[in-house]
């Protein structure tokens, strides 16, 4: 009987590895979570996209946005996932940086041969599909984040992040630059910058994930709140230039923001609905939703809101089934938060800590920000629904990064069971 159970650590690992695999491994409340998210996709899009039968402009019909999404679901999404939660996080460790400057580079590519919509040039063609580098940009931003801090936890607290003095050419404010400054927030400014001028938005979500992150990681609050300053006076003045020079979305932002005020300051009567902004709109349909909702398909708003399926999707989905079905949506997308927490602490080391903390943290802020939109909280972001608006690249990309929560979670789970064997 010893001689049986006298095995190396690694045998025994393997051993259980060949002997309790499962199809799906990791957290199981994710893959319940993502897997209601997927439902909640397909109806959305699918009742959303039911006024294109009253358009005659449109060459989609609602059945065929349903076979799409369904499409993007099965052949894209879930294909994603179940890779992604198989890989060892430590793959994901060693080619962040390849995969980071990859997708900085396809980016800026969209500025000279990419699709542009509204006005934005985010999608690079690809065949018959477009798609949206923006998105992989978000999550290696965080994964390069995570991978700098890592190797500097024995002292991250005490680092200084910037330099203390203006007195660049000083032998010390070099060597804080070089060491510090560069290797940590360089990835993050770097991805801000690139995104700034066609997704305002995107930049503000990878700050803010990537600030809470350092929080998470032990950097000194002084040293954050300087680099908050910094970055948001950068950002304004950035911003400000791109309008006045009439580049990327400078103008866009500002548009909205003043739109935004003066819906907050003035009080603005129209009788008329296509005179009403679209945030007012979608909260006129969370309005007319009320505790229970219109009915799966029969949403009156469904006509008026614009972009029900991508921009509002929140908005729409309360309309049809409630405020009660709304706040329990606004949950799952908290508990993934909460369970990404809950994976970090059964972590043993940095970088996995802070890349599930990193991925969860962009995933639910990204709904937050959808969401404080949808009832005029903060101006119009254009930020989708994470999982249930309309877009294979959205889709695609928060796949990948819930698959690679889930990849740490089924590590974590075999290093445990290896552990009691």
């Amino acid at each position: 009987m010893d001689d049986r159970r006298d095995i190396t650590g690694s045998e025994a690992a393997e051993e259980l590895l060949s002997s309790r695999r499962r199809i799906l491994e990791g957290d199981r409340t994710l893959w319940i979570i993502y897997a209601i998210l997927l439902v909640v996709s397909i109806l959305v899009v699918y009742s959303s996209t039911a006024k294109m039968a009253y358009d005659v402009t449109s060459q989609m019909t609602t059945t065929d946005s349903l076979r799409q999404q369904l499409m993007l679901v099965v052949a894209l999404s879930l294909p994603v996932i179940y890779i992604a939660h198989k890989i060892n996080y430590g793959f994901y460790r060693r080619w962040t940086p390849a995969l980071y400057y990859l997708f900085v580079v396809l980016t800026l590519a969209t500025y000279f041969v990419g699709a542009t919509t509204n006005g934005a040039a985010r999608w690079l063609p690809i065949g018959p599909f477009q798609f949206q580098p923006s998105e992989g940009l978000k999550i290696f931003t965080i994964l390069m984040l995570a991978r700098r801090m890592e190797k500097r936890q024995d002292s991250i607290n005490k680092l200084k992040l910037l330099p203390t003095s203006l007195k660049l050419k000083d032998a010390k404010q070099k060597q804080i630059l070089r060491e510090n400054t560069l290797p940590i927030l360089g990835p993050v400014v770097l991805s801000c910058v690139v995104i700034l001028p066609a997704h305002t938005s995107s930049a503000v979500l990878i700050f803010l994930a990537s600030v809470i992150m350092l929080y998470i990681g032990r950097v000194a609050k002084a040293e954050i709140m300087k680099f908050t300053i910094l970055v948001v006076a950068a950002g304004t003045i950035g911003l400000t230039l791109l309008a006045m020079v009439g580049v990327g979305r400078g103008d866009t932002a500002g548009g909205r923001l003043s739109t935004w005020i003066t819906e907050w300051t003035t009080d603005g009567k129209k009788e008329y609905v296509y005179e009403l902004s679209d945030t007012e709109r979608a909260m006129i349909a969370i309005r007319n939703g009320g505790i229970y909702g219109e009915g799966a398909g029969h949403s009156t708003s469904r006509a008026v809101v614009i972009h029900p399926e991508s921009d509002y999707a929140y908005a729409f989905f309360t309309s049809e089934y409630g405020i009660i079905a709304a706040v329990v949506l606004m949950l799952l997308y908290l508990w993934i938060t909460f369970r990404a927490i809950e994976i970090c602490r059964r972590c043993t080391t940095a970088f996995p800590t802070l890349m599930t903390a990193g991925l969860g943290l962009l995933i639910t802020c990204q709904a937050l920000l959808h969401i404080l939109v949808q009832v005029n909280i903060i101006p119009e972001t254009g930020q989708t629904l994470p999982l249930i608006s309309r877009g294979g690249s959205s889709l695609l990309f928060t796949s990948m990064a819930m698959g690679m929560i889930l990849s740490v979670s089924r590590t974590n789970s075999y290093n445990q069971e290896t552990t009691k064997q």
